[in-house]
């Protein structure tokens, strides 16, 4: 799609053919992306129970990773839209140089983590309450430097993705994920349990698998993005470091990157609690199969916000309010049409998606005891699917008009200001696990009314004055 053809879609085309058009192949990588979380997680309890629990705990320190790449790529994509929406084509490719710059950065900081820290903090998460503990921290360690020394291509595909889809080309952008997930689908399987000839690696196996499908997602996305994508094209004779540059990325991908990362503390707090109780271990594999199963319910949510994004953010550049407004409009219709699928199928089938995650010994007491958790847990939690569809839409229209601060805090409020108080005096009061589970209701129903505040006050002093 040439340039001309590009910009005339992002600012002529009926929203509600654009919205998807834009969108749909972002929510179906996100989806095959899911696919792979929830697989790399179901070949790791086959393999053993003990291993799902090391790749829970140090899964917090990959979900920083992820935020950082996936925060910073909201900060280059919002920037990008915003250049190109001002017919700023120049300003767009410097844009996209320096947020090379800042993944880049991104990659060393958790290289060095993986390097000199991966053992210290799988220590700090293992509790002695856990059953074979030393087992789990072993585990955990070998996972977890792995995949932070070798998260080079997790950074660099993240920005080539956020580079087309901030073009309108969210088909190549989908093409560049799958890529990466379809082979670490394949890769996990053989590498974990030892197939066509390689050793049985069990979660290093995972976890080498993993980092092989991020290298051949950015590969692919760099190479899309040289041959299909002019407006972008890197070229070395036009990069330069530029701070007003690095300042705007920031402005919007700081907050973008705090609010996931408060995602990684929630975890690390949510299993620290659920770690206390007789059935810990149990109980920190349920949180951890939660998080699979609801990222077939949420990607497709996050995939549909990183078109929006592109769509607001272009339009608000040329100042096109109406159409702003549309975007919103629909992009919250369609996330309450997906969260309320979501919602049934939690509410339906719990025993069958906990069943998928059962150990080669369906009899064990874990097991026994992560299934019959499980099923409550899943029908409790996802009562907040359709109150998220208000906080996750406002927030991603907050982020494309450069107010990632908002997000930032309504994200605050939903996973750390509300949700762990609320999960811990839950407990206190009631004293079961099952209990802590309806915290999530009640973070979700506050930012919920902290979102609508928001977006009355940006709709009243910048959008209905464009």
């Amino acid at each position: 799609m040439e340039r001309e053809e590009r910009s005339k879609m992002l600012g002529e085309m009926p929203i509600g053919k654009l919205i998807p058009k834009v969108s749909v192949p972002i929510m179906i990588s996100m989806l095959i992306q899911a696919m792979y979380n929830v697989v790399d997680s179901i070949f790791v309890a086959r393999y053993d129970p003990n291993a799902l629990t090391a790749v829970s705990l140090a899964y917090p320190i990959q979900m920083l990773m992820i935020a950082l790449s996936v925060g910073m790529g909201v900060g280059i994509n919002s920037l990008i839209s915003r250049k190109l929406g001002e017919k700023k084509r120049e300003a767009a490719r410097l844009a996209s140089w320096n947020g090379f710059l800042i993944e880049g950065a991104g990659f060393l900081i958790f290289c060095c983590i993986g390097l000199f820290l991966a053992r210290i903090f799988m220590g700090l998460v293992v509790s002695d309450h856990l059953a074979d503990a030393d087992l789990i921290l072993g585990m955990g360690t070998s996972y977890l430097r792995i995949v932070t020394t070798f998260s080079f291509g997790i950074f660099m595909s993240v920005l080539f993705e956020r580079m087309l889809q901030s073009t309108g080309n969210t088909t190549l952008s989908m093409v560049t994920q799958m890529a990466g997930a379809v082979t670490n689908i394949i890769l996990d399987p053989i590498m974990i349990f030892g197939y066509l000839g390689f050793p049985a690696m069990g979660v290093s196996g995972a976890a080498i698998a993993t980092v092989i499908g991020q290298h051949v997602s950015m590969t692919v996305g760099f190479l899309l993005n040289q041959k299909k994508n002019p407006e972008l094209r890197l070229q070395i004779r036009e990069f330069r470091p530029s701070w007003p540059i690095l300042r705007d990325i920031l402005a919007v991908g700081f907050p973008s990157t705090v609010m996931q990362a408060i995602a990684s503390v929630m975890n690390v707090g949510m299993n620290g609690l659920l770690s206390s109780f007789a059935e810990g271990n149990a109980a920190v594999n349920v949180l951890n199969v939660y998080f699979k199963l609801q990222s077939f319910v949420f990607m497709p949510v996050f995939g549909l916000g990183n078109g929006m994004v592109a769509i607001v953010g272009y339009n608000f550049g040329a100042r096109l309010k109406d159409r702003v407004y549309q975007a919103i409009k629909t992009a919250f219709l369609w996330n309450m049409a997906m969260l309320a699928v979501g919602f049934a199928i939690f509410q339906l089938f719990p025993g069958a998606l906990m069943s998928l995650f059962e150990s080669g010994d369906s009899t064990s007491e874990v097991t026994l005891a992560m299934t019959r958790m499980g099923v409550t847990a899943l029908r409790t939690i996802s009562v907040h699917f359709l109150l998220a569809a208000v906080g996750m839409t406002l927030s991603n229209s907050f982020q494309a008009i450069g107010k990632g601060t908002y997000s930032l805090i309504i994200s605050l409020c939903r996973q750390l200001v509300v949700l762990l108080p609320s999960a811990w005096l839950l407990k206190m009061i009631f004293g079961m696990v099952d209990s802590v589970w309806w915290a999530f209701l009640i973070a979700e129903a506050i930012s919920a009314v902290l979102s609508i505040l928001f977006y009355r006050k940006v709709d009243r002093n910048i959008l209905s004055k464009l």
